[in-house]
């Protein structure tokens, strides 16, 4: 029997060895420096309000369907989803207010009145998207990138045709704008960029796929996103994955280019495969401690994706906004340019405000609200955090007054911040960018981490800094794509 050791149990690290549990010739641990799993997808409470710390909605959620189907399990035994009508409402410094509705037909019409623009623009925007998706969905996301049987279904007569399909030599907001001559509807679909930490300015419009995946549906699941890696544990259980939380794995021990065990508190325990789920730089420059390998040397040149400043807040009061609510900044590309030229919170941030209440009454007192309030921020370059902190909270409680009219203070009963050093150190993302390598450059979406190790043997890379990226739907993906290769290759 092969024995595999899964550093970190994110949702990728989850993935992977759930995927690999129905294999009865592998056996599989899995290492958790936190006493919780889920990485990025945790929980916080205080004063009788609960707080999902990450992501807060769910995309593509097909894919966690398809691995619990894949363990001969309904994922309705496990967990519940809440469909969500309004994906999100947006704000404008202008007042003007877009609400996106999940609904297409209902969304293309919102729109077009919002904005001014024609129903067809609209229709034919959603169209160039869905076909990059289609384009992108089995060679980029559903499998390997890196792998040269994944091309096999790309004929070489229609390769031109892919490669113009996907929309790759232009920045997505060139292309946003040879759609749309309403700033407003460009800068809305420039936001996704921010979906893996990137700038819409310089990430190629191929990642104008992540609108069509909004568009498929987005759910919210009931006891909020940490009810995912709540079930995917105790699916682990079931599958008698023996999980270790609270055990840091210092080192991943390899000789002569194969992998043969990792360090775990001052003790050697040897393994055939080990799945690193860790940020793809962290597991390189700490874990290996091979700073000369090919991947290594190139992520010390990519440039890191952004970060977050998020605001846990309880208000004792009751409001009308939306389960997702986004106050948008009034200069788009300054706000870009703070965070990847000068390394600074913008003065004039994009305010991003999610209510898991709204769908779990659970998650606050009655008559309070649970508000998490999340700022896009530089990766950590030797910023006064403290000053950084103090002087963007006192902005987003003065946008929120502007728009809707009250002074978020006078409510405030409980107070948790989450920023990037706290990121970097509770999740070891590499100076706390949330999704590794931004992928600001033409080719920087594909560049990514492959899941297999060229130069170790045996070694592997699941999660949000490796392929496919970042958010829980890819994340699930990554360790499923991660499993296979494993199968394929060590077992």
């Amino acid at each position: 029997m092969k024995r595999c050791a899964i550093i970190g149990g994110g949702l990728a690290g989850l993935s992977a060895a759930l995927y690999l549990s129905k294999d009865s010739s592998c056996h599989i641990d899995c290492y958790e420096k936190n006493l919780d799993f889920g990485g990025k997808a945790g929980t916080i409470s205080a004063d009788g309000f609960r707080f999902d710390t990450g992501p807060t909605l769910v995309t593509m959620s097909f894919i966690i369907d398809e691995l619990f189907g894949y363990l001969d399990k309904d994922r309705r035994d496990y967990l519940s989803f809440v469909p969500l009508e309004i994906n999100c409402d947006y704000f404008y410094p202008d007042g003007t207010r877009f609400t996106a509705f999940t609904d297409q037909e209902k969304y293309i019409g919102e729109a077009a009145r919002v904005f001014g623009i024609t129903e067809k623009s609209v229709s034919g925007y959603l169209l160039y998207t869905k076909n990059i998706y289609d384009l992108v969905k089995d060679l980029f996301l559903f499998n390997s990138f890196h792998e040269i049987d994944s091309f096999k279904s790309i004929r070489l007569e229609d390769a031109g045709k892919y490669i113009s399909g996907i929309d790759s030599f232009r920045s997505m907001h060139q292309a946003n704008k040879s759609f749309f001559d309403n700033s407003r509807m460009v800068q809305y679909c420039d936001r996704y960029a921010t979906f893996n930490g990137s700038n819409p300015y310089k990430t190629p419009a191929t990642l104008n796929v992540i609108h069509h995946v909004e568009q498929l549906g987005a759910v919210v699941p009931k006891g909020g996103i940490a009810a995912i890696p709540k079930a995917l544990t105790e699916l682990c259980k079931n599958q008698k994955i023996n999980l270790f939380p609270g055990k840091k794995v210092d080192r991943i021990l390899a000789r002569k280019n194969r992998v043969h065990g990792i360090a775990v508190e001052n003790r050697n325990i040897e393994y055939d495969v080990v799945v690193s789920n860790c940020d793809v730089r962290t597991t390189y420059e700490h874990l290996l401690r091979k700073r000369w390998l090919p991947g290594a040397v190139k992520y010390r040149f990519a440039e890191p994706s952004s970060s977050a400043l998020v605001f846990y807040w309880g208000l004792g009061i009751t409001t009308r906004l939306a389960t997702h609510s986004i106050l948008f900044s009034d200069n788009y590309k300054q706000e870009f340019r703070d965070l990847f030229s000068r390394f600074r919170i913008p003065d004039d941030p994009t305010v991003y405000i999610y209510i898991s209440g709204r769908f779990a009454a659970q998650d606050a007192p009655k008559g309070c609200e649970n508000w998490y309030v999340m700022v896009n921020a530089p990766r950590c370059k030797s910023q006064n955090w403290h000053n950084e902190i103090q002087r963007t909270r006192q902005r987003i409680i003065a946008k929120i007054q502007k728009h809707f009219g009250f002074d978020i203070q006078k409510y405030l009963k409980t107070e948790k911040i989450m920023a990037p050093p706290d990121i970097m150190r509770d999740t070891g993302s590499w100076q706390g960018s949330l999704y590794g390598p931004s992928s600001n450059g033409m080719m920087a979406a594909f560049l990514r981490q492959g899941n297999r190790s060229r130069a170790i043997k045996n070694l592997y890379f699941a999660g949000g800094s490796a392929h496919p990226g970042g958010g829980i739907p890819l994340s699930i993906l990554s360790g499923k794509i991660t499993a296979g290769l494993v199968r394929k290759y060590s077992l």
